[in-house]
């Protein structure tokens, strides 16, 4: 019987995906159903960074406390909530966690809205990462059983454009909401529209079946030990080193992304209504951009050589390089906003070539698991150090740069760049010299 021809079923109920262009519908739709529960993922992450101005203005928060609760605070409760997740999904349904988890970080959301002092905020933000932490590993494994290996690159790709399309957006409703009412109706707002959204996942996403577009004997192989995966994940040089060369990636960009509407507009004279156009679009394209190209280009060129998982992002990290010291150099923010457009565009080619290589890399029945293990490492490091290290340093550097203490921290950013592009040419090299041993042994 043709699968295709199924009558869609609840998402309770497994369904394998056939190759027919019912299939391919099928998985297209996912895909954008997947697609904008990450785009409201980052949406509502980034509202606090976007708002940060005015939520600075009525509560008293410092850039320390402000690099706090979007950094650190919210990693631990994101990070270390992904793994049990992960665990879970690999076991149960994996649509109904990402519905779950939809709901409760927009529920969070609102309550982000509602907070009347800086602990209250501090809980919501905690409940924010606890239900993001089972949005995206689940979402990394449905798609990687929609979309077979050769697609997988660019349907990662399009799926990974959620992070730049809900900073855009956030930036461009939330501070359009803002300036127009407060910053507490936009967290209300958003988080509404987020909990509608988990119902139609849940009522439109089908559970396909686990490793069906993959061999016959790893798509029945049972489920893995929790521990299992873990010793063979912390134990592979090429799963470790991507994993850690995506956390300094990451260190750059979140610290950057959870400042820089700030430092446009305390330290460049922006104001909201300009952040939400100009800054959106930068940010919209710019990071859409380098993503959706480094899926692409991840898929073209891993044909010839799987080291380009490697060596596609530290060429582009280097390219950025002097772009990103224009930028916080810049004298005002119509030359910041041009530097940034670059940078904004070359930061994100690591993200899909990474977890294109995760996936590729382990069996059907560890994708869960290990996708949540590395966005464990990559945002431990980059979302939990790198805004913590950004606000400290800019409260540090006050006494004696009192209107520009962000601007001299931001240039403190410039050596992680380095340590990034250091850590993806060592996987290079392990890729290498993995590919010379299979080779030897066939």
């Amino acid at each position: 019987m043709d699968q295709s021809a199924i009558t869609p079923a609840a998402a309770g109920a497994e369904a394998p995906v056939a190759g027919t262009a019912a299939g391919r519908g099928r998985a297209g739709f996912v895909l954008a159903i997947l697609g904008f529960v990450y785009v409201l993922n980052f949406l509502d992450r980034q509202l606090l960074s976007i708002l940060a101005k005015p939520i600075q203005d009525e509560l008293g928060v410092t850039d320390g406390q402000l690099g706090l609760i979007s950094g650190l605070y919210f990693a631990l409760f994101y990070c270390l909530i992904s793994i049990p997740v992960g665990w879970l999904a690999d076991r149960t349904n994996r649509v109904r966690v990402v519905a779950f988890a939809c709901a409760l970080w927009s529920a969070a959301t609102i309550a982000c809205g509602l907070a009347r002092t800086y602990p209250q905020l501090v809980g919501a933000r905690m409940a924010v990462g606890v239900g993001e932490a089972g949005g995206v590993p689940p979402s990394y494994a449905i798609i990687s059983d929609y979309f077979p290996s050769g697609k997988r690159g660019t349907a990662l790709g399009l799926f990974n454009l959620g992070p730049p399309i809900g900073q855009a957006l956030g930036v461009a409703f939330g501070a359009s909401i803002a300036a127009a009412f407060d910053w507490r109706s936009a967290f209300i707002a958003i988080g509404v529209v987020g909990v509608f959204t988990a119902l139609v996942v849940l009522l439109t996403v089908r559970e396909p079946r686990r490793g069906g577009l993959d061999a016959p004997s790893e798509a029945k192989a049972p489920a893995e030990g929790f521990w299992k995966t873990c010793r063979m994940f912390f134990t592979r040089p090429v799963l470790v080193l991507v994993s850690l060369a995506c956390g300094a990636n990451q260190f750059v960009t979140y610290a950057l992304l959870n400042f820089a509407t700030l430092f446009l507009m305390r330290e460049k004279g922006m104001t909201l209504q300009e952040v939400a156009v100009w800054y959106a679009l930068v940010v919209g394209l710019g990071a859409g951009g380098g993503i959706f190209l480094g899926g692409r280009l991840v898929d073209w060129l891993a044909k010839k050589s799987k080291r380009a998982y490697a060596l596609l992002p530290a060429i582009a990290l280097a390219l950025a390089v002097p772009f990103f010291i224009g930028f916080v150099w810049a004298p005002d923010w119509q030359t910041a906003l041009k530097f940034l457009i670059v940078p904004m565009f070359l930061n994100y080619f690591y993200l899909s070539p990474s977890v294109a290589l995760v996936q590729e890399e382990v069996r059907p029945n560890q994708r869960v698991l290990s996708g949540a293990l590395l966005l464990l490492v990559m945002n431990l490091i980059g979302l939990g150090l790198g805004p913590t290290w950004l606000g400290a340093a800019s409260d540090f550097l006050r006494a004696s740069y009192p209107d520009h203490s962000l601007q001299m921290a931001l240039y403190t950013l410039v050596p992680f760049y380095v340590v990034a592009i250091a850590l993806f040419l060592a996987l290079s090299g392990a890729l290498k010299r993995e590919q010379t041993r299979t080779a030897g042994a066939s």
